[in-house]
């Protein structure tokens, strides 16, 4: 496929085509993903628990992502990569710059970032020098301490309203992007309708610009045994990963996922 850029993914928020993304960790699943037609790679720090076996992402660490995301730019067949930037890897400003910095050249075309409206100031400073930022909202992992486990957020009107309102700061700041993980599908919905940059969900219903999942989720593979609710298992009805990756696309692209039994209300 011709490379992805921030100007297909808007062109395609425009048009109403749902944008694919899939999390990627190596060379072959990047080459695998993009044959079936995903648009976004993302380099998740999920990693930490889907191949690092940890019970959080909270020890992945830059190298980690780097280390990876080298990896996934070999496979690479034009979609565009997303890294994430890990556990207190944006302490500071000049820790958010010089780490984004090594993700960027490890191979990533944009970072993603966990936080809410306070993300403001350094995405201001990475949009300026020249680095796309994906604002990461709703359920962030990486706070899951001080959510008191993976719960959903903007529930009740002033959570609401909340994040609605800093959705729009960061489109203001300068973000590229947003992901909203697991939120009420309406709230979705409106910050969707509210920015005019693409939204990603995961768990945050049909609504949004387009869907992530985990790879290992969508294969149907746990080390848990815990399956999110918004999960669905594509691997179950084909017979191969590829089949599997390229009914993923068509879902999503059909809007036929996720479907009402993945989402969450207010």
């Amino acid at each position: 496929m011709p490379d992805v850029t921030l100007t297909t993914l808007q062109g395609l928020k425009q048009k109403g085509e749902k944008i694919v993304m899939l999390t990627c960790y190596d060379a072959t699943f990047a080459r695998t993903a993009c044959d079936a037609g995903v648009e976004m790679l993302l380099i998740g720090d999920s990693l930490g628990m889907v191949l690092q076996g940890h019970d959080s992402t909270l020890p992945v660490s830059v190298a980690d992502m780097a280390y990876h995301t080298a990896s996934v730019k070999r496979g690479n067949r034009g979609a565009m990569i997303v890294a994430d930037l890990p556990f207190m890897a944006n302490a500071t400003l000049e820790q958010t710059l010089n780490n984004s910095a090594m993700l960027m050249q490890a191979g990533a075309h944009m970072i993603k970032l966990e936080g809410a409206g306070w993300l403001a100031e350094s995405i201001g400073q990475l949009a300026e020098r020249g680095i796309p930022v994906c604002a990461h909202m709703g359920l962030t992992p990486q706070a899951v301490n001080l959510f008191g486990g993976y719960k959903v957020q903007g529930r009740g009107e002033a959570q609401a309203e909340k994040m609605l309102a800093d959705a729009r700061a960061l489109e203001a700041a300068g973000a590229a992007m947003l992901l909203l993980e697991c939120v009420p599908s309406e709230l979705a919905a409106r910050i969707t309708e509210a920015v005019r940059i693409p939204v990603i969900g995961i768990g945050a219903g049909s609504a949004t610009d387009g869907q992530v999942l985990v790879l290992h989720d969508m294969l149907g593979l746990s080390l848990s045994g815990r399956v999110p609710k918004f999960v669905k298992n594509f691997m179950q009805a084909q017979s191969s990963i590829p089949a599997a990756i390229a009914a993923y696309v068509r879902a999503v692209k059909a809007v036929e996922f996720p479907a009402a039994e993945h989402e969450f209300s207010a």
